[in-house]
């Protein structure tokens, strides 16, 4: 339901929300481009270090439905500027962090900052901009999400590069408190609609094309972070990429995943299987080109871009993809994604570094490779009947207002 008894939202409310998503997703994937520094700083291996990425993952898989859950009574202005909150506490707990515990604790403290945020404020556009305007706002809020995912590794490494690593992460402090007076001045009361998305989970599982996106999810998400954790050391080991030359790699990754991810939410209105699928072969192919070819700088180049480009697509298409097969229970399709995402996230990140610490670099880059093939053939092959059944979209204004 929209509050049709409340003027509709400022833009610059709606964007305030899709800069909290940013700088949420951002620090979450920050220790992937600078692994190798914070490894050193800490004493620690690099596997270990990625459990910086593997512990939010875990926590927000958890926090999704336990937010939608917890705060059902709350204002959701009040949810997201808490959740920000934590996220400016465990800026400031990894940024003077001095041993690993410490480290952990301020992740764990973002994994439950990222799994609420991307469930409740994903749906928040129509409420902010009632009627039409819900698409392109509801899009504002997701851009934030899509391009924090891709930027968040180049954002870091530049930075950490320049400044030493920890200034990454006051930065990144900064802009939560920055966001949270935004969100308190900007957004205007939301109480919680009626209904508990948590309760219909049940029942969008048994959807034959949800529960096929969700497999693929899994293997799509825990291939490309089993892999992407570790693409700083693969670039300095390998083409010898790293400094100053590193970073424009870095970015231009980044670059490339947000037009992707313009591509992906144009392709998936139209044909959002083939989309989903094209993308996670292509991220497969541009991974095992890069294993093959990679001690060439120029291909490793061309490589890393590929694979931004695939990966940006992935977020938005798969979305799509969910919320087209339960188009009349967004919210709990949003909390099931979030959970799976983020649990496969910190899956992949997981099993990369066991991969890494114990056969090599190269290894946990092919196992990303494969699994992002293993996704393309689910998503081709899993949730139709025996009949041929036509290509899922996502026609419906209500799911693309969620997803665009």
């Amino acid at each position: 339901m929209h509050d049709k008894a409340s003027a509709p939202a400022s833009w610059v409310a709606v964007a305030s929300i899709g800069i909290g998503a940013f700088a949420l997703v951002t620090t979450e994937f920050l220790p992937i481009g600078l692994l190798p520094m914070i490894a050193d700083d800490i004493g620690v291996s690099e596997g270990a270090a990625g459990l910086m990425v593997t512990v939010p993952g875990l926590v927000a898989a958890c926090a999704a439905p336990g937010v939608i859950a917890l705060t059902r009574g709350i204002d959701r202005r009040v949810v997201l500027s808490a959740l920000l909150g934590l996220l400016a506490l465990s800026n400031i707990l990894v940024a003077t962090a001095t041993t690993t515990p410490m480290l952990l604790l301020g992740r764990v403290l973002l994994g439950i900052g990222v799994g609420g945020f991307w469930t409740v404020g994903g749906s928040l556009g129509p409420r902010l901009r009632p009627g039409p305007e819900g698409v392109r706002a509801t899009s504002i809020i997701f851009s934030g999400v899509s391009f924090g995912a891709v930027a968040g590794l180049p954002a870091g490494s530049l930075l950490g590069n320049a400044l030493g690593w920890r200034s990454a992460f006051f930065a990144s402090a900064a802009l939560a408190v920055l966001v949270v007076g935004a969100l308190l001045v900007l957004v205007p009361s939301m109480p919680p609609e009626p209904g508990s998305g948590i309760r219909e989970m049940p029942a969008i599982l048994r959807l034959p094309l949800v529960r096929a996106g969700l497999i693929a999810t899994v293997l799509i998400f825990a291939g490309h972070f089993a892999a992407y954790t570790y693409i700083t050391p693969f670039l300095n080991d390998f083409p010898h990429i790293d400094g100053t030359p590193l970073s424009a790699v870095l970015l231009a990754f980044g670059i490339a995943g947000f037009v992707g991810n313009m591509a992906g939410g144009w392709g998936s209105r139209k044909a959002v299987r083939t989309v989903t699928a094209s993308a996670a072969g292509l991220l497969g192919l541009s991974v095992a080109v890069l294993l093959i070819t990679g001690s060439h700088p120029v291909s490793a180049i061309i490589a890393v871009v590929a694979w931004g480009f695939a990966f940006g697509i992935i977020p938005i298409a798969m979305q799509t993809f969910l919320f087209s097969a339960a188009p009349d229970k967004l919210e709990s399709a949003a909390a099931a994604f979030v959970s799976i995402a983020q649990l496969s996230i910190g899956a992949g990140a997981f099993a990369g570094g066991l991969v890494v610490d114990n056969t090599g670099l190269r290894s946990a880059l092919w196992l990303g490779a494969v699994l992002a093939v293993v996704s393309a053939v689910a998503l081709v092959g899993l949730g139709r009947p025996r009949a041929a059944r036509p290509e899922v979209s996502a026609p419906a204004p209500a799911v693309a207002s969620e997803t665009a």
